[in-house]
Parts: structure tokens; C-alpha cells; sequence
């Protein structure tokens, strides 16, 4: 049996990774999630699923991820601080490793005011860096209490988010390298939609060598619409649309085109730079577009590791 995760083989193996994205229904028919992985299946490592995303109650990342693994495709489920306490995250992440589950992304998570539940009881027992360190430790084989584990440690693979385009800019590099100091192994970024701003970003990633400690996989949004590129730029806390982007899609005459093109010119862009591991693609209730994208980038065959 190989070690560890698809995900980690390919970024040890310093290939360039793609990673993609499947939101969970906000009911229990599991098909939609088995409709996007046989969709993406063989385009990407593997696949993000979300842990009720803006606060909206979704089917459960766990039993997403066991419906992904039916499908043979490997799911990297998040785990978000505001909705359970350190007992029940660790008991999840067992229950995860027990399914065969071994990537996991440790978020805050969305405030719940923005959510169906605006005055639910947020939790934030830990933040983010505490569930890495947390997740680490389990993995090393004891719980956050220091009580040693019973048995083999689950095998998991760390994740970690970063947004470079939120202030204060400096301040994200140092959030980044306080979540590799926890232990976070790999990390996926805001989508980037101001590629200046991503590139300082990094030029202070590399300045520090966090490109080194923790794989860094850019974000990719494929935009279908003006529409939908201003309200990421006026109304998403934290999100960067720069002009330039606007203004092509204005002049497109077929803007989904367009937008997809953009997005492989990207991934064109960020294979070449230094300290990219990887893309993250996500196509926002688009999924049926990342195979073109893949494909069209020359990511496709995806490299056997």
C-alpha cells in the first residue's frame, strides 16, 4: 500500500498539483457530490470539501469525503473552528481516519451572522493555528490534552489556508508562518484575482523560505460574469479584482470564454513561478469546467506517483 495521501506523494514528489473543489448540498442527497467527483475524476489530486461554507448548514464534509472515496477520489475535507468544540474535532478526525480519510484543511470559518443561522452559538474553542498544532499532535499520536493515543495515529496531511490580498499585507506572510511552525503542510490561497498583489506576496513568502517548509497552492476562480468579478471586489471581505480583470471581461464578447481563458493564462504564469507548488481550482458552482482547464493548462495526464 503507498504512503500517505495522493496529495502529499505529488507534492513531495515536487510535481505541480491540482487540487479542486466540491461544495456539499444543503440537504442529504449525496448524488451531487458523487455527479462532480465522477466529473473531475483523474483532472485533479484531490478534492476540497467544504464544512458548511458561509454558515449555511451542508451535508457533512465527513460523509462527503466517504462518498469521494466510494467514487475513487481523494477528499481533502475542511474542519472550521466555529462549530465544535477540541473533544468533538478530535473525535471527527478519528472518524475521518477510520473511513480512510487523510487530508484535512484546519479554517476559522465563516462568521455565523452571515449564515441561515445568524444567532447560532459560534464555538472557537481553538483558532486555526491551535487545530493545526492540534492535528499535528494527533498525528505524532497523543490527544491536545497530552493523553496518549490507543493504537496506530491517524495518517493526515495538514492544510491550511491564506488570503494575500487582506491587510494588514504584511501581517499574512507572518500568519502563514505561524501555521508552518504549527505543523501545516500544505497551503491553498485566496483565489487570485490581483496577480501584482500576489506576486509581492510571495516575493516576503520567499524572503522568509516558507516556500520551503509548506506547499504553497495558488487559488484559481474561473469568472463567468462582470457581475460576479465586482461583487467579489466590492462586497468579499479580503478579495482583490483588479481593474485590468474587470475591464477585459468588459470587452469580451463571450465572457465565460474569456474568463476561462484568463484562468489558464494563470496557471500558464504560475507554473513558472518560484515557490508555487500548485493550483487550486475553484469553479464555483462551474465544476463541470475544470477538465478544460486542466486540460488546456497541460496539466492533464496527471502524473502517476
Amino acid at each position: 500500500m503507498k504512503a500517505g495521501s495522493n496529495l502529499e506523494r505529488m507534492l513531495e514528489a515536487g510535481h505541480f498539483a491540482v487540487t479542486g473543489e466540491i461544495g456539499p448540498p444543503k440537504s442529504w442527497d449525496g448524488a451531487v457530490v458523487q455527479h462532480h467527483a465522477k466529473m473531475m475524476k483523474g483532472y485533479c489530486e484531490s478534492y476540497n470539501l467544504t464544512d458548511n461554507q458561509t454558515a449555511i448548514v451542508r451535508l457533512s464534509s465527513i460523509a462527503a469525503g466517504k462518498l469521494l472515496l466510494d467514487a475513487e477520489c481523494e477528499p481533502n475535507i475542511q474542519i472550521v473552528c466555529r462549530d465544535r468544540n477540541r473533544i468533538a474535532m478530535q473525535s471527527d478526525v478519528l472518524g475521518a481516519a477510520a473511513l480512510g480519510i487523510k487530508n484535512i484543511l484546519a479554517l476559522s470559518g465563516d462568521h455565523q451572522k452571515f449564515g441561515n443561522h445568524p444567532y447560532s452559538k459560534n464555538v472557537y474553542d481553538v483558532d486555526s493555528i491551535q487545530l493545526i498544532q492540534m492535528l499535528d499532535g494527533m498525528r505524532k499520536g497523543y490527544f491536545q490534552s497530552g493523553e496518549q493515543m490507543k493504537g496506530e495515529p491517524p495518517k493526515i496531511y495538514i492544510g491550511c489556508a491564506a488570503n494575500p490580498f487582506a491587510d494588514p499585507f504584511e501581517f499574512r506572510v507572518t500568519r502563514l508562518e505561524k501555521k508552518a511552525d504549527a505543523g501545516a503542510d500544505f497551503c491553498q490561497t485566496q483565489c487570485l484575482l490581483d496577480m501584482e498583489r500576489f506576486e509581492r506576496w510571495m516575493e516576503l513568502v520567499r524572503a522568509r523560505g516558507l516556500h520551503k517548509r509548506i506547499k504553497i497552492l495558488a487559488g484559481i476562480t474561473p469568472l463567468k460574469s462582470v457581475k460576479a468579478a465586482k461583487y467579489m471586489r466590492d462586497y468579499v471581505a479580503g478579495m482583490m479584482v483588479s481593474d485590468d480583470i474587470i475591464q477585459r471581461l468588459e470587452k469580451a464578447e463571450d465572457i465565460k470564454a474569456e474568463g476561462v481563458q484568463l484562468a489558464i493564462e494563470q496557471i500558464e504564469y504560475l507554473k513558472k513561478m518560484e515557490g508555487v507548488a500548485g493550483v487550486h481550482i475553484m469553479a464555483i458552482a462551474w465544476e463541470e469546467i475544470v477538465p478544460e482547464i486542466v486540460k488546456r493548462a497541460g496539466l492533464y495526464p496527471r502524473p502517476e506517483v
